[in-house]
């Protein structure tokens, strides 16, 4: 009897032991969307970066689902919803959460800052002054994606204050696959794109097409278009899983730097896409791209929202809306 108690009570603790190694999920469930500003988030799901990193920290066995979503709306409302633990998308999404959420979103980490372009097949359009009521400009989302964020700035700089909604009424909500199907179609009502790579080089490959604006010289740099970010309840129940996720991002980016021919391969082996490892590996090096966990220019996009009024609360600054695990990385 002594013995089977004694059984007994080692299995109480041993069970009680792996409960607290288990103390943290054991599944987690992450979104992206199309393009190479998610070229980080695919090489994570493709080397299986973060089961790496989530054994390395003693966490076990870790699944990680990944959804590929077109827009970042659907992406925010699957974060609200319970769905989601962490979304990648434009600062934009986390700007708009941080403030509905009352700080209860923030930002887990940068990604990228990848050149948006404004495209049109139209060629009497040189610069946004020469948009009719006749063009339609696809966006991933109205008003609040990134692309429609940019657009909003370059009109306040051509219109003035007034004239920043000028262009909504032309904007049509579409994925960046759909939306380059439409631009190169030559009689699709949509004429324009906000694109970006890889999208954007399939587009300009068409002589038809010309562009005519590009993000970085809306905000004067690099902006970033690829943000993560999760809710304060989830990452304050998983801390260690937080931070495998950082080091696996981490791991992601630097292997994208350090031989992106192989990144290349990788988003290739999981999107399908029709090109080359070279002509990928020519986009993600390109001049301007950037891939870092610093967060670019997100301040702007929170002063165009607060002055807007799409945000009630202007934050004092980035590091408001992100969460204080890179705050020591040079963000503005």
């Amino acid at each position: 009897m002594r013995m089977l108690r004694a059984a007994a009570l080692a299995g109480a603790v041993l069970l009680g032991g792996l409960s607290a190694l288990r103390a943290e999920v054991n599944e987690v469930r992450i979104t992206r969307q199309p393009s190479i500003v998610y070229l980080p988030l695919v090489v994570m799901q493709e080397a299986k970066l973060l089961e790496k990193q989530a054994e390395a920290a003693g966490l076990g066995p870790l699944k990680v689902t990944w959804t590929t979503m077109n827009s970042g709306g659907a992406s925010t409302d699957a974060l609200l919803a319970g769905n989601i633990d962490m979304v990648t998308s434009g600062c934009s999404n986390l700007l708009l959460l941080w403030d509905r959420t009352k700080g209860e979103v923030k930002g887990v980490a940068g990604a990228s800052a990848i050149p948006m372009v404004l495209v049109t097949r139209n060629p009497a359009v040189k610069t946004i002054a020469d948009f009719t009521e006749k063009d339609r400009i696809a966006v991933p989302t109205l008003k609040v994606s990134m692309q429609a964020t940019a657009l909003k700035l370059a009109a306040e700089k051509t219109f003035g204050d007034a004239g920043r909604d000028k262009l909504d009424p032309l904007t049509v909500q579409l994925g960046h696959p759909d939306a380059t199907a439409a631009v190169l179609s030559p009689n699709h009502e949509i004429n324009s794109h906000f694109s970006l790579p890889p999208y954007l080089n399939q587009e300009l490959a068409d002589p038809r097409v010309h562009k005519v604006l590009d993000s970085a010289d809306v905000v004067g740099g690099p902006l970033s278009n690829g943000v993560v970010f999760s809710t304060r309840k989830f990452s304050d129940a998983n801390p260690k899983t937080m931070a495998a996720f950082r080091a696996a991002l981490e791991e992601a980016i630097q292997l994208i730097k350090t031989d992106p021919r192989k990144a290349s391969e990788l988003y290739l082996a999981s999107t399908k896409e029709k090109f080359t490892p070279e002509e990928l590996t020519a986009m993600i090096t390109a001049p301007g791209v950037v891939y870092s966990t610093t967060p670019y220019n997100t301040e702007k996009v929170a002063d165009l929202f607060a002055r807007s009024g799409l945000m009630k609360t202007k934050p004092k600054g980035w590091k408001d809306y992100f969460f204080p695990a890179v705050h020591d990385l040079p963000g503005t």
